[in-house]
């Protein structure tokens, strides 16, 4: 991934907090025909490893735990906010037109060779675990002893577990860092007034990159 220094975020404990409130990764390997993509829902470990090791599962039915490289490493992507940028919010596309539209976005791209894991055991600690993290918000969360023993007993044996310990952790974070700061507040501007999550989110982090006096 190209990432200009002023776009790089290099925090393991922001990039780790991406993964968590977006943990739906692209995960991207070489596979005998080129690379091939899933959609999985990761948990991120950060204790295990320098930079924290990725945890998941996928069907049994599903080639990629037998066939992933482990010669060439896996690229897990993990998409944060993301938000259009037009020129028409720049005080300085007013003075001098020198303006184009862009893209803002966060990013984290997990590289790491993965293993896979068939102890029942494990797969049930990891369902658990995984359940409890998003049925937390819940007014009631469903909890995986709710269902009957045997049912949950059949479909650990239809998934298998994936680890991916992670050898490299590069984070971008295009938010409006290379605008002048007038700039800046007319992208929050502008994007607080679309209203949507995406969009509120965005303009919350070039707010970050604003000094509080450039604010009034």
């Amino acid at each position: 991934m190209y990432v200009p220094q002023h776009f790089a975020e290099t925090d393991n404990a922001v990039l780790h907090a991406l993964i968590r409130a977006h943990p739906l990764g692209t995960w991207v390997t070489a596979g005998d025909d080129g690379l091939v993509a899933n959609h999985i829902p990761f948990l991120i470990d950060p204790a295990r490893g320098e930079r924290g090791t990725l945890i998941a599962h996928v069907a049994r039915a599903n080639p990629i735990w037998r066939t992933f490289s482990t010669a060439v490493r896996s690229l897990i992507v993990f998409q944060g906010a993301q938000a259009y940028i037009t020129p028409s919010w720049y005080p300085s596309k007013q003075a001098h037109g020198k303006a184009v539209p862009t893209w803002n976005y966060v990013v984290v791209h997990a590289h790491g060779t993965p293993r896979a894991i068939e102890d029942r055991a494990w797969l049930r600690k990891h369902l658990e675990a995984l359940v409890s993290v998003h049925e937390a918000p819940q007014a009631v969360p469903w909890k995986i002893a709710d269902a009957p023993a045997d049912f949950i007993d059949g479909l650990l044996r239809v998934i298998v577990g994936i680890e991916i310990p992670i050898a490299t952790l590069t984070g971008k974070w295009k938010v409006s860092q290379n605008r002048p700061d007038p700039d800046k507040l007319g992208v929050v501007a502008g994007l607080g007034a679309r209203g949507d999550a995406s969009s509120t989110a965005m303009a919350e982090l070039v707010r970050q990159h604003i000094p509080s006096n450039a604010e009034g």
